[in-house]
């Protein structure tokens, strides 16, 4: 939240600008599972940037980000399991249809 703050001769004018919080959820079939996606994404002027979380096989939590360069959404970590990275395409997707 940025706050600007404005002074005239008879009155004070207080300007708020607030960054939109999005997150949503989305079910992800991939190697033959359903997935619960839920992703929330991260307001920054700099860089575009979501923040994802899912389960693996054993009920962990993995979390990551996914970063947009060229137009396309990317994992931005390493050492994530492999089924994630083969995933990327389709998370890629899942953001598109979002509008982002």
């Amino acid at each position: 939240m940025k706050i600007a703050e404005r002074y005239s001769d008879q009155s004070t004018i207080i300007m708020l600008q607030f960054a939109k919080n999005v997150h949503f959820t989305r079910l992800v079939k991939i190697q033959d599972r359903l997935r619960e996606f839920n992703f929330r994404r991260v307001p920054d002027a700099t860089e575009q940037l979501f923040h994802v979380d899912v389960s693996d096989d054993r009920g962990n939590r993995i979390v990551f980000r996914l970063r947009k360069q060229d137009n396309y959404w990317q994992i931005a970590e390493q050492s994530l399991p492999q089924w994630l990275y083969s995933a990327e395409k389709v998370l890629n997707d899942v953001i598109a249809e979002e509008g982002f």
